[in-house]
């Protein structure tokens, strides 16, 4: 079974590189040398493919390598819909009322166009990919404190593929400047073995955050051992919620519950729940509640947390990937109002999954203002 994913996920792309020869460079108006050419940057990118599978499921490589390696799923995911665009744009070219010769010129440019722009859509992605994350301030008026709590946000840094030490440490300099009074962590945080990753998470120390560190699991974690990633973050100093709440005792106290996410229903463990969250917390404290994915507002039964903050989406990642993600999530990013006053914010993460690219979206840390 540990070998299926990849074996499958492998073919897939397979036979998507072998319709992007078949349906869009045979029937591109190029000369011969450029066919070539572009056959044999496709055949490249699917041996970088067949790379990205070995070293993420099976065995490490040199970073740079890597870095090879994941943008070669970029690329496959710009093929997927580049297939499909050229099978309208062919049919158009076909079905024009125009005459033989306009006809030709008409294909001529379209396909030169067709090439021009998924080759600066490619460009786009990897070069808002490579930004550092920006720091988003975000205010949330609820009445709910005399002095504003400042909760910093962080999510879905993905430790264990491109996301290395130095991008860590970076990362922990940036939450230190905002001068925290919470710092939270909603999942996805490892995706990897913990003990890969041990020198790169133990950078998560030095976070400065006056009221401590609050982690919870997202899906990616229940891959890589999931009892072995909670027991490590607890040995690090860093407040892991499971299905727990705590009271977080300032002038003005709050609660901060954190769920398991809701990939442990299919996992058969490890399950949020919502009920035993709650189970401690006294009515009349503002409550703080962690859950990876937005959609888990429909498992809140008769709770109202007064913020949820989530991550999981990435803020749809790459155009028009965002899309496909409505489907699954009430949410894409950003802060929506909920009824009688209550908040969720949907972090688009710190890091970024698959290829190092983003279109459309924008790698964050979350500076909060709840008052």
């Amino acid at each position: 079974m540990i070998i299926l994913f990849p074996l499958i996920f492998a073919l897939i792309l397979g036979m998507l590189h072998y319709l992007s020869y078949t349906r869009v460079i045979k029937r591109l108006h190029i000369k011969t040398k450029t066919e070539t050419l572009l056959l044999s940057l496709l055949s490249l990118n699917f041996i970088g493919v067949l790379g990205f599978v070995y070293t993420h499921y099976f065995h490490d490589t040199a970073l740079t390598l890597y870095y090879l390696f994941s943008l070669s799923i970029g690329v496959s995911m710009m093929l997927f819909f580049g297939t499909i665009i050229y099978e309208f744009l062919h049919l158009l070219q076909h079905k024009l009322p125009l005459d033989e010769s306009k006809r030709k010129l008409f294909k001529r440019t379209s396909d030169a166009g067709f090439l021009a722009l998924g080759s600066a859509y490619i460009g786009a992605g990897v070069y808002e990919g490579s930004k550092t994350p920006t720091i988003l301030g975000v205010e949330i008026k609820q009445k709910l404190f005399n002095t504003p709590k400042r909760v910093v946000q962080i999510s879905d840094l993905h430790i264990g593929g491109l996301i290395d030490k130095a991008f860590v440490k970076t990362s922990v300099e940036q939450i230190n400047s905002l001068h925290a009074d919470v710092v939270v962590i909603t999942g996805d945080l490892i995706d990897a073995s913990i003990e890969r990753v041990k020198e790169t998470v133990d950078e998560l120390k030095a976070i400065d955050s006056r009221l401590g560190v609050y982690y919870i699991v997202g899906n990616h974690e229940y891959f890589h051992g999931i009892e072995s990633i909670l027991a490590y973050m607890k040995s690090i100093g860093v407040h892991v919620l499971e299905n727990s709440a705590l009271l977080i005792e300032d002038v003005e106290p709050f609660y901060i519950a954190g769920v398991y996410d809701v990939f442990g229903y299919r996992h058969g463990s490890f399950q949020p729940d919502i009920q035993k969250a709650y189970e401690n917390i006294t009515q009349g404290y503002p409550v703080l509640l962690l859950a990876h994915q937005p959609r888990y507002i429909y498992n809140l039964e008769d709770k109202k947390p007064d913020l949820i903050l989530s991550g999981h989406t990435h803020g749809g990642q790459i155009w028009p990937f965002n899309h496909l993600v409505k489907l699954q999530q009430p949410f894409l990013k950003g802060l929506h109002e909920l009824e009688d006053n209550r908040h969720i914010y949907i972090n688009s993460g710190i890091g970024f999954w698959g290829p190092p690219m983003r279109l459309g979206s924008s790698a964050e840390i979350t500076n909060i203002l709840w008052n």
